[in-house]
């Protein structure tokens, strides 16, 4: 496999895994609209960003085995379009996403001997 073709398969699922938690953390300032003040809203934030977090850990977790972030972020897919099914807007937003990363980690595993040689 080529360097450059290489390189971006083996970091592009790191970083867009990256950028889909940080896009699902967004989510966690819903917590402060409410007009409730700093000290209560504080705890609400914290709890919304336990997804992102979640998906943080499943990234380093999938760093050097690729099939781990593969099968999870597809089926976490999966997952919520089954339970979102009433809402395609929704589904296309939060699964659309966690899809995209799960299928290139899947790739990234499938060349992870030419993409680990150099």
């Amino acid at each position: 496999m080529a360097t450059t073709s290489g390189r971006l398969l083996l970091w592009s699922p790191r970083i867009l895994g990256i950028l889909v938690s940080l896009f699902i953390g967004l989510f966690a300032l819903d917590a402060f609209s409410q007009g409730k003040p700093l000290f209560q809203a504080i705890p609400d934030f914290v709890i919304h960003l336990i997804p992102a977090l979640m998906l943080l850990v499943l990234v380093g977790a999938s760093w050097r085995r690729e099939w781990i972030g593969g099968v999870a972020f597809v089926g976490l897919a999966v997952v919520y379009a089954t339970m979102a099914r009433e809402h395609l807007d929704w589904i296309l937003v939060i699964s659309g996403p966690l899809i995209v990363v799960g299928a290139l980690f899947l790739w990234s595993w499938r060349h992870h001997s030419e993409l680990h040689a150099y």
